[in-house]
């Protein structure tokens, strides 16, 4: 009976392939997930509600956290590196530039000389 029983895993593993030498690794895969969503959830969630959520629960949680601070940060270096239609009002040399909707409203004169 004994060998039927390992010819029927093809890993020859009884139980979910966990072997004492990927333990600590998957352990400690699962502990830096419920870290991130607790950091960076806010204070949303307590440690202990998120090693109870079902695992399908915060995979979801964790990637949703993931894509938000993905896009925030893609957002920040598109306007620190000039994105599209991001203009800065002062330019390296010091000038300020006009904004573009004063420049169309009618109230809008240019600055008169003082030379």
């Amino acid at each position: 009976m004994e060998s039927q029983l390992e010819s029927i895993s093809q890993l020859g593993l009884a139980f979910f392939g966990l072997t004492l030498d990927n333990v600590p690794q998957a352990r400690a895969a699962i502990f830096t997930q419920i870290h991130e969503i607790v950091f960076h959830g806010k204070g949303g969630y307590s440690w202990h509600d998120v090693y109870n959520m079902p695992i399908w629960l915060r995979r979801f949680t964790f990637n949703k956290i993931n894509e938000f601070y993905n896009k925030e940060n893609e957002e920040y270096e598109n306007s620190k590196s000039g994105g599209k239609g991001v203009k800065n009002l002062v330019t390296p040399s010091g000038k300020v530039n006009t904004p573009e909707f004063l420049k169309t409203s009618k109230q809008y004169k240019k600055p008169s000389s003082y030379k």
